[in-house]
């Protein structure tokens, strides 16, 4: 397997530990996904068309909310806007509580993660190359910085107790990236049982 390639086995991980991103990338804002299917599920006065954003066990609430939220629909404008807020809110909640995330109440339109809406528009283009090559792209960088620091810094560490602590720092730093970057892409950490890094091949 040649650098490039192994590097690409990091890119997944990169959308999670190397571009900074507000909590809760994009499933609890106003454009994300399960909003969206909930506005389509109300116009269309078909819950199935959201089920799939929450757990079985939370499938109850879910058809009870749908059907309140139709029902108050027929109140006016004021009435249907709640309404919907409210269908919303529990949909996008009970979402975030199935991944094991906290929900602070929706956020609005145009706050979604730039990393999220690339995903969701290389899924719209049918084609995930160029998010592949650009997230590549971008993990190689920040690999090769690093390295770069910690060679640097390290020609230097013994001329100095504090050159020797910037050498310590960047090294930390450095084998930290590999590990998040490296065990994400195996879809395994430390301590867990699963598949292992990717071997090394010549």
């Amino acid at each position: 397997m040649t650098n490039r390639r192994r590097i690409g086995l990091f890119a997944c991980a990169f959308l999670a530990t190397a571009i900074p991103r507000p909590v809760g990338a994009h499933c609890d804002t106003l454009e994300g996904p399960v909003a969206r299917d909930a506005r389509a599920a109300l116009e269309a006065r078909d819950v199935a068309l959201v089920l799939k954003w929450v757990r079985a066990v939370d499938e109850e609430e879910v058809r009870g909310v749908f059907a309140q939220t139709l029902a108050a629909r027929g109140g006016g404008e004021a009435a249907r806007a709640v309404a919907d807020r409210l269908f919303l809110e529990t949909v996008v909640r009970l979402h975030r509580a199935g991944e094991g995330a906290p929900f602070e109440g929706l956020r609005p339109a145009g706050v979604v993660d730039p990393a999220a809406r690339e995903a969701d528009e290389a899924l719209e283009g049918a084609s995930v190359d160029a998010l592949a090559r650009r997230i590549t792209d971008a993990v190689e960088r920040a690999i090769r910085e690093r390295f770069a620091r910690v060679r640097d810094t390290r020609e230097h560490a013994g001329e100095s107790v504090e050159k020797g602590r910037a050498f310590v720092a960047a090294y930390v730093d450095y084998v930290h990236h590999v590990e998040r970057l490296w065990h994400d892409a195996a879809g395994v950490h430390p301590g867990e049982e699963g598949p292992r890094a990717p071997e090394r091949h010549h």
